[in-house]
């Protein structure tokens, strides 16, 4: 019975990963979800990578989920390049937690479109350097980065937190430096757009969707089942 089921899925889920999209997405998420998969009996990760976009209704649509294995420039590119065939033109802004090879794939790819790394994500990747009883301070101080109004402000805003923590955390305000073009492009829309950026409830609570559903299947018995 399993297998009459998949045997009828199987041509479904290549039509859907075929299908037709718009030509322009106002914004991009793109992430991966890793699962275990059993693999000539022996357990492997593999991750799906989930690209959502928003569409210039304002709806969201799941546009690809690729079964990969590691990450590079040129598996992310080949992703994209398959958004491309089906239609996409233009990428206005594409949103990410800085995957490994997807900064130059996107640009190879999609050279107008503007790169936004998830502010959730750079605060959690600060704060993973700051003991427990600076937590609630340090987040507060990073706070005044990603909602000053405009890019000037927080360039300063960086500065004062970076002064003020180095001397206890010293690396924790490098990603903020390091990936300073990245993070910046959010300061050209208005505080109400920003917020789609600050957060990434969007793709975050689709992927944790993903990982309720296969919660009790703790190990995939190959890619395909996956």
């Amino acid at each position: 019975m399993v297998s009459d089921i998949t045997d009828k899925l199987l041509p479904k889920i290549e039509e859907w990963q075929n299908r037709s999209l718009s030509a322009v997405y106002p914004v991009v998420f793109i992430d991966a979800v890793h699962f275990s998969v059993r693999d000539d009996g022996v357990i492997r990760k593999l991750a799906a990578y989930v690209v959502l976009g928003i569409n210039e209704d304002g709806k969201k649509e799941v546009l690809t989920i690729t079964i990969g294995e590691n990450e590079s420039s040129k598996y992310w590119l080949s992703v994209l390049n398959s958004l491309k065939n089906r239609g996409i033109k233009d990428i206005r802004m594409l949103c990410s937690d800085g995957l490994t090879g997807s900064k130059e794939a996107i640009t190879a790819a999609f050279p107008s479109t503007k790169q936004q790394r998830r502010i959730v994500h750079m605060v959690r990747n600060t704060l993973k350097y700051v003991a427990n009883k600076d937590l609630k301070a340090f987040a507060k101080d990073l706070k005044t980065i990603y909602t000053a109004p405009d890019e000037e402000s927080a360039s300063k805003h960086l500065k004062t937190v970076t002064e003020k923590w180095e001397g206890q955390y010293p690396n924790a305000m490098n990603r903020w430096h390091d990936n300073w073009d990245a993070v910046s492009p959010i300061f050209k829309f208005s505080k109400d757009v920003r917020t789609a950026f600050y957060t990434t409830n969007a793709i975050e609570s689709l992927n944790s969707s993903y990982c309720r559903l296969n919660r009790q299947r703790s190990v995939f018995p190959s890619s395909q089942a996956l």
